[in-house]
């Protein structure tokens, strides 16, 4: 059997989700994982002129497999720049070059806030996580977030327990209150059950798509808030063989992002 042919797995279905949402031109801050991959992709099919950068100030990088950490050596070769956290998170994302920001988080809430910081409150916590990194500054700064999550209602919060992150904060008007610049803010939650959108008016997210295997009936009974969904809702558009082929023999050989399996992205 080809390997264009084996069936496609939902961490693969999910990369693909995120690379359609890149636009050519985009210059866009990656982490490791979901979002270079998706990335990649989107860099071989409609976004040839797409610019990755990461944390680490690597920028335009030409990995031969997915990285494994943002300082991870397989982004050095044939890289256009590298620099370090102050030249890409200083003179790209604050100086306002920078389109889209790939995301996650323990808790993600309706109004695409994220929590990496504490569960429960926070003088008393039921756990305490990682806290920021990079993060905060690319929700606040980048022109679009793209939003990965697992679809649970301990992920999904209707609200989080700490903004770490950025995302709409309380609702309309709220980013540019704070000083955030104008036009910017969550565009997608892409998780393993569904894609979901913002409304352009209240600035919750909606159900837009649900993934082949889901329903809108499971995706509203796991989303902790009221969930509206689009007149237009419909099935996720599965991976493509251009989509498998790009991912499968150029970007990840090795199928690494199976690990994702493994991790409950199924």
């Amino acid at each position: 059997m080809s390997v264009l042919d084996e069936p496609w797995i939902k961490p693969e279905l999910m990369a693909c989700c995120g690379a359609r949402e890149i636009r050519d031109n985009d210059r866009v801050m990656v982490g490791t994982g979901f979002p270079t991959v998706a990335a990649n992709i989107a860099k071989h099919i409609q976004a040839p002129s797409a610019v990755m950068m990461q944390e680490s100030g690597v920028y335009d990088a030409d990995p031969k497999r997915p990285a494994v950490s943002v300082g991870d050596p397989c982004l050095n070769p044939g890289a256009a720049m590298i620099g370090g956290l102050i030249e890409v998170m200083g003179m790209f994302l604050q100086a306002g070059w920078v389109d889209v920001g790939f995301l996650s988080g323990s808790q993600v809430d309706k109004y695409g806030n994220i929590n990496t910081t504490v569960i429960g409150d926070y003088e008393s916590p039921k756990s305490r996580l990682p806290g920021s990194g990079g993060a905060s500054p690319i929700g606040a700064l980048v022109k679009r977030v793209l939003i990965i999550a697992l679809h649970d209602t301990r992920r999904l919060a209707e609200k989080v327990d700490f903004i770490t992150t950025p995302g709409y904060l309380d609702g309309p008007g709220a980013r540019e209150k704070w000083g955030l610049p104008p036009d910017t803010g969550p565009q997608v939650i892409v998780t393993n059950k569904a894609v979901m959108r913002f409304d352009d008016e209240t600035k919750v997210a909606y159900l837009a798509s649900y993934h082949p295997d889901s329903s809108v009936e499971e995706i509203v009974e796991n989303t902790p808030w009221d969930l509206k969904v689009a007149d237009d809702v419909h099935e996720t558009e599965p991976p493509t063989r251009e989509e498998l082929r790009v991912l499968r023999t150029i970007i990840d050989p090795a199928r690494m992002i199976k690990i994702y399996e493994r991790r409950g992205y199924v």
